[in-house]
């Protein structure tokens, strides 16, 4: 039986992924910890698998016309898919998430981080295309290593909290690729990255039974058709005002979730 709170939550959440990339766990994990109450390791699980299945659903409408850069997911990929292999093993082992006190804590300090890379973004992107065209050849050759590493911090925090895939993950793409990153390619490229780490992040969870598949179907419900409505739109409308209203909201979400 579908949950209406939980449908309209991940409606409200798939139309903001799909239309810029960010909110499958900066959004969706402190909704479920502030207003459903969900214990914080439950919340961390079923969000994963949340955000894997809306951004799959999403994929195929942001490829279009060879948006995607699969060279920097590949990059990504690198070091995103081992750091959060060993979380899972971790997980998977018994070092259990759920007897981590400190969980919701580590996701309120993620979301913060999140809201602070959304907002930081275009200065980064401007420091970062300065010193693009000023030193390309070494900018360039650091790339590959940068981005491994990006991926492994990813990786690793995706993992433990559910956040950061896409607010963290658009913030160091435009950071580390400032001339190539256009809004409609950072976007698919970031849902095409996350797809997989939050499938590797989410199986060790899921093996732990932390998945709670009733509230999964009713999130699912909920943000399929509307991340299918916000991808559809991503490509007309200028997300640059929803991106900084929505690091306003995950400040205030991180605070509370602090406090």
């Amino acid at each position: 039986m579908i949950d209406a709170p939980y449908a309209a939550a991940g409606a409200l959440t798939g139309f903001v992924v799909g239309l810029t990339g960010v909110g499958g766990g900066a959004l969706m994990t402190p909704i479920l910890l502030l207003f459903f109450g969900v214990p914080a390791q439950t919340a961390v699980a079923t969000d994963l698998w949340f955000a894997a299945i809306t951004k799959t659903v999403a994929l195929p409408l942001h490829q279009r016309g060879d948006r995607v850069d699969w060279q920097v997911a590949r990059r990504l990929w690198v070091g995103s898919l081992p750091a959060s292999i060993a979380m899972v093993s971790l997980v998977a082992a018994g070092v259990a998430v759920g007897r981590i006190a400190w969980l919701s804590t580590a996701v309120g300090s993620a979301v913060l981080v999140a809201a602070v890379g959304l907002l930081a973004s275009p200065v980064l992107q401007r420091l970062a295309r300065e010193r693009r065209i000023a030193d390309p050849e070494r900018f360039k050759s650091r790339q590959p290593l940068l981005t491994g590493v990006a991926g492994a911090v990813l990786g690793a925090i995706v993992s433990l909290t559910s956040v950061g895939a896409g607010a963290l993950g658009t913030t160091l793409m435009l950071a580390l690729y400032p001339l190539r990153m256009t809004p409609q390619r950072l976007i698919a490229t970031d849902i095409a990255h996350a797809i997989p780490l939050a499938m590797v992040g989410g199986s060790g969870y899921l093996i732990a039974g932390l998945v709670d598949g009733r509230m999964l179907l009713s999130m699912l419900a909920g943000s399929v058709p509307a991340v299918l409505v916000g991808s559809l739109l991503a490509s007309r409308l200028s997300a640059a005002w929803l991106r900084g209203a929505l690091a306003l909201v995950l400040a205030l979400a991180a605070v509370k979730t602090l406090i």
